[in-house]
């Protein structure tokens, strides 16, 4: 999925400035994205389970909590800080959406509307504030803690849907990755000749990332007795990180993920 595809509105001529928290939305901002999704959801059920739940949901709060400080520390996107804070969100967003299921016994049919409302309470509260939902617009702190929250409630809505689909519809995990791979090209098609606006196609892309990249990643770690190629939560967990690794650093030396942004 290439920038073209769901590149967001660019800002009229005016200022520009290389103050973005952000990077910018190529094809490696998509492929990381789904990484980090599958690792975050291997790396969380892991952590589970060698923890335990309880020490696991701390220790995964406390590190999404050092990662987003350090991001919101410095002033202008770095590749490492930035994805390192994604994949705490992704693992912390997991465990948020695990803890209402198997700690709480809510079901996926409730946990996901229910992070759904979360999702759409932060983008009205974001857009009514901001007047726009441009990750091209992130560059004061206000807008940048709105952005988070929405990255917190795509991960967990995400979470909650892809279980949904996987286990509760009893799709399996393949069959549930196969159905998010069809379904994250609808905004890219209504985008590109429907003429959906591209906000709305990035954020609907942005939230399918989650299912997709979680069921294919839980698809290889299961058992084949529960559908998959069981190669164990560690080592599924291990390869995706090392393949996000070596993007993030690859973007740090290359910058080709460097966004100019505009005032707005």
């Amino acid at each position: 999925m290439g920038t073209a595809q769901l590149q967001q509105e660019q800002p009229p001529l005016g200022i520009r400035h290389m103050a973005s928290k952000v990077p910018e939305v190529t094809f490696y901002f998509w492929v990381i994205k789904v990484l980090t999704t599958g690792m975050g959801e291997t790396a969380s059920d892991f952590l589970a389970h060698l923890l335990g739940p309880i020490p696991a949901v701390a220790l995964g709060g406390l590190a999404f909590a050092a990662s987003l400080a350090l991001q919101l520390s410095v002033r202008r996107y770095v590749p490492w800080i930035y994805w390192t804070a994604i994949v705490m969100v992704s693992v912390f967003g997991t465990m948020a959406a695990d803890v209402l299921h198997v700690g709480l016994g809510v079901p996926y049919t409730l946990s996901t509307p229910l992070f759904l409302t979360a999702l759409a309470a932060v983008f009205a509260t974001w857009y009514a504030s901001e007047r726009t939902l441009s990750i091209h617009s992130v560059h004061t702190r206000r807008r940048e803690l709105f952005y988070w929250a929405a990255v917190l409630a795509t991960f967990a809505l995400g979470t909650a849907a892809g279980d949904l689909t996987a286990t509760t519809a009893g799709l399996g995990y393949l069959g549930s990755g196969v159905v998010f791979a069809a379904v994250i090209a609808v905004p890219v098609v209504a985008h590109r000749w429907l003429g959906l606006n591209a906000i709305a196609a990035f954020w609907s892309a942005y939230v399918v990332t989650r299912p997709l990249g979680a069921s294919f990643a839980d698809w290889m770690a299961v058992s084949s007795a529960r559908g998959g190629l069981g190669l164990g939560l560690g080592p599924v967990t291990l390869g995706w990180t090392i393949a996000i690794l070596g993007l993030v650093g690859y973007l740090a030396v290359s910058g080709k993920d460097v966004a100019t942004i505009g005032v707005r």
